[in-house]
C-alpha cells in the first residue's frame, strides 16, 4: 500500500473516531451538562489553569446550549470532512484548533499533574495526528478533494 493510501486510510479512520465522538455530543446529557464538563476540569488544577478554565466557564455560562451545539456541529463537520476528504486541509487546521481548545479546557491540559498522573489527555495526541495527516497530504487519495482536483484538471 502506498504512503498516500496509508495516510488516506488514517484520515478516514480518524474521521470515524471523531464521528463516534460527535454522536455522543448530540446526546441530551451533553447539552444538559456542558458547563459542568468544563467546570469539573478545573478541580485540582494549578492556579493559572484553574483561572483559564474559569474564564471559559464564565463565557460558556452566557449560553451553554449554544456552545454545546457549536461543539456538536464542529465535531460532526470535522468527522464528515475527514471521512469524505472534503475541504480536507481546512478541516485539518480546524481540527487542530478544536483539539487544542478541548485539551486546554475540558481536559484541563491533561492535568492535574501530580504523583500518579499517567495521561496527558487524548486531545493533545489528536493535534499530533492532525499534523501527521497534513504532512502526509492525506487528501491526495480517496477524497472528494482529489476527485474535484482531477475533474478541474480535465476541464482545463
Amino acid at each position: 500500500m502506498s504512503q498516500q493510501k496509508k495516510f488516506a486510510l488514517l484520515r478516514i479512520v480518524f474521521g470515524a473516531v471523531w464521528l463516534i465522538d460527535a454522536y455522543f455530543k448530540w446526546q441530551p446529557a451533553f447539552f444538559a451538562n456542558f458547563t459542568e464538563y468544563l467546570s469539573g476540569a478545573a478541580d485540582g488544577q494549578p492556579f493559572l489553569v484553574h483561572q483559564w478554565i474559569g474564564f471559559w466557564v464564565r463565557i460558556v455560562g452566557v449560553n451553554p446550549h449554544a456552545f454545546a451545539l457549536l461543539v456538536a456541529l464542529s465535531e460532526t463537520a470535522l468527522a464528515l470532512g475527514l471521512i469524505f476528504g472534503f475541504f480536507t486541509r481546512p478541516a485539518l487546521y480546524a481540527g487542530m484548533a478544536l483539539a487544542a481548545a478541548i485539551w486546554s479546557t475540558a481536559e484541563g491540559f491533561g492535568g492535574p499533574y501530580r504523583a500518579g498522573s499517567t495521561d496527558i489527555g487524548s486531545a493533545a495526541i489528536y493535534v499530533i495526528v492532525f499534523v501527521a495527516l497534513l504532512d502526509g497530504k492525506c487528501w491526495e487519495r480517496w477524497s472528494a478533494d482529489a476527485w474535484l482536483a482531477r475533474r478541474r484538471r480535465r476541464r482545463a
